[in-house]
């Protein structure tokens, strides 16, 4: 039975094919009619027209307002993309602005912006009082001393200790080995730190007795050491460290008179050319600013106001590497500043290194081994870099100029890119100025602003070079 159901159906199907097309078509139109918002004649495409209302408005009659209708009507009503054009504009001249716009920015909901950055917890102090070597009685357990450090407080019980450039000795205690002596903390006290050590000389049977430990000796915070019974261990807190820093209101006007923009002109220089000019020198200020800038609130009896200044990185960062400047550059020292920029913290392995031309030019003097090599041109951030590589990690170098421009042509700063931040209160933005219908003066005007800051998140993890 069904069979033959399906039959006449396929049947009927046949002999009603143009039936069967009109309503597919229908029902097409239908779903378009529907998605377009309405039906048929609404559909329809209309471009509208504007028209002035009673107050000297706009108004959109027959059709939809438009991008185009809202620029013709009400000129500043929409945001032009004003960022993409700053990243365009001698980029090279202002590293540290340009790498700020592509790196990490967050919307500052104030002009004072508070921060966190997070420290790490030394791991090196230095031997207050000296040692002397500890002899047991014989049958005796290996000895115990109290000893007093430059920073009792970094070191926790069962912490290791290194000494350094004081030899340990091989197991049976009897010979000086090739490690240098560690220490075990038992307990820390208000007297010290009382503590046994780990390869220490056999002295009268007594196993790990103490050598001679001179004054002012390194000692270096290791891996903790757990009984196999222990369960718990000192804790361990760290807290943030809480930073301050201010957004600086940076502007620029230009202006153009109306007859010096109606006048022939023998080349093409108008308004935006002029604001190119600005966009560059306004963001040469902010380099300045953002690299050597003084954070402070200042009041102004004239405008009766406070202005903001906005404090700059170099003073920010937490390392310092220092060069002399009678000696050339050789490859001892560069390998000494490539490690003191990626050691002793957790930043990335490629950083930033940017100076003015007497560091740059030391730099390029130097005569690259396979330790460090001189890479390939690598362009970042819309900025081209000269990349040097080493066991340590690899630096981008670049010239800026700025440094010279304030006296500082030998130093230089390397810079982390993962721990730069920026806060921006006011977003880079222009203005128009309608100077005519206010009375002030007859010149199309035009004013760009920003009020940001720039902050390092890990000082440790940036450095500055200087030059002596």
């Amino acid at each position: 039975m069904n069979i033959l159901r399906i039959r006449k159906a396929l049947r009927w199907m046949q002999s009603h094919k143009k039936l069967i097309l009109f309503v597919i078509i229908m029902i097409l139109i239908a779903i378009l009619a529907s998605c377009m918002g309405g039906n048929g004649s609404e559909a329809t495409l209309a471009v509208g027209m504007l028209i002035t209302g009673t107050e000297g408005g706009k108004h959109v009659v027959d059709g939809p307002l438009t991008t185009d209708l809202s620029r013709e009507g009400s000129p500043d009503l929409l945001l032009n993309e004003i960022d993409q054009q700053i990243v365009k504009i001698r980029p090279m001249s202002t590293p540290i602005d340009q790498i700020s716009r592509y790196a990490h920015s967050k919307h500052a909901g104030s002009m004072i912006v508070d921060y966190y950055s997070m420290d790490t917890k030394p791991t090196m102090a230095t031997l207050s009082q000296e040692v002397e070597q500890t002899s047991g009685n014989p049958g005796s357990e290996s000895p115990m001393i109290t000893i007093k450090t430059s920073n009792d407080e970094i070191f926790d019980p069962t912490d290791t200790i290194l000494v350094q450039k004081i030899p340990g000795y091989t197991p049976d205690g009897k010979q000086e080995s090739r490690q240098d002596l560690m220490l075990y903390v038992v307990d820390r006290t208000a007297d010290g730190l009382t503590v046994m050590a780990v390869n220490g000389p056999t002295i009268n049977g007594v196993p790990n007795c103490f050598p001679d430990i001179i004054e002012g000796a390194k000692l270096v915070r290791m891996g903790r050491a757990a009984s196999e019974l222990d369960v718990q261990s000192p804790q361990f807190e760290a807290l943030p460290k809480k930073s301050r820093n201010l957004c600086q209101i940076f502007k620029m006007q230009v202006e153009q008179s109306t007859l010096q923009r109606l006048a022939n002109k023998e080349v093409g220089w108008t308004m935006s050319d002029q604001e190119e000019a600005a966009v560059y020198d306004m963001r040469l200020g902010m380099e300045k600013s953002f690299l050597f800038g003084t954070a402070r609130q200042l009041w102004d009896n004239n405008k009766k106001e406070y202005v903001y200044f906005t404090g700059g990185i170099w003073n920010q960062a937490g390392k310092d590497f220092s060069l002399e400047s009678s000696t050339a550059l050789n490859e001892e020292r560069m390998v000494d500043l490539m490690r003191d920029a990626f050691t002793g913290n957790t930043g990335s392995k490629r950083k930033i290194l940017i100076g003015g031309s007497r560091l740059i030019s030391q730099i390029c003097k130097f005569d690259y081994t396979r330790v460090i090599t001189a890479g390939q041109h690598v362009s970042k951030w819309g900025i081209d870099f000269t990349e040097l590589r080493s066991k340590f990690g690899c630096l981008y170098v670049l010239l800026s100029e700025v440094f010279d421009e304030v006296g500082m042509d030998g130093h230089g700063m390397v810079i982390d890119p993962e721990y730069i931040q920026k806060y921006t209160h006011i977003p880079f933005g222009t203005e128009q100025l309608n100077l005519k219908k206010s009375g002030v003066r007859n010149v199309d005007a035009l004013v760009m602003t920003e009020a940001s800051c720039l902050v390092l998140r890990y000082p440790k993890a940036h450095m500055r070079i200087t030059m002596r």
